[in-house]
């Protein structure tokens, strides 16, 4: 029950973000179901023992691998899906503990997190930018297989 719960808010989350942010309507349920997949994947990876790093990566794999999937059927930019789908994954409160940390002058407690915020980021963009790397990658063979067998006939 707790998947069920979880997959729901972070799909609300996701497309009310979308609708904060004036994404175009045809794209708000997509940009939801986008960050809900990216999101149940980082929550499933945590509970089997990954560490936030690696579960934010493997959330964008997938967050990314749907929006592609997203703007080729809807025809629409793939970042208006990624950005709508980005907010669960982005550590937030863990920021917001590195800052609350430097405020209370507990500059060894601001530094863990901060590095945790950093590590995550980096993940969820290494994350993204392998999976949209891999989709180019399997475009352009796709290309050149289909140019090749026009040359032979």
């Amino acid at each position: 029950m707790t998947y069920f719960f979880q997959l729901i808010l972070s799909f609300f989350a996701s497309a009310g973000f979308g609708v904060l942010f004036n994404a175009p309507r045809r794209t708000i349920v997509a940009g939801g179901i986008s960050g809900a997949l990216g999101w149940i994947v980082y929550y499933i990876a945590t509970e089997i023992g990954a560490e936030a790093p690696i579960a934010s990566f493997l959330g964008a794999i997938v967050l990314t691998a749907v929006s592609i999937l997203s703007s080729r059927k809807l025809r629409a930019p793939v970042i208006i899906f990624i950005t709508c789908g980005i907010i669960p994954l982005v550590p937030g409160g863990t920021a917001y503990n590195a800052m609350r940390s430097v405020v209370m002058t507990q500059y060894d407690i601001a530094l863990a997190y901060g590095f945790q915020v950093a590590l995550v980021s980096m993940a969820i963009a290494m994350g993204i930018i392998s999976t949209e790397m891999i989709d180019s990658l399997m475009q352009t063979l796709k290309r050149e297989v289909k140019n090749l067998w026009k040359k032979e006939a």
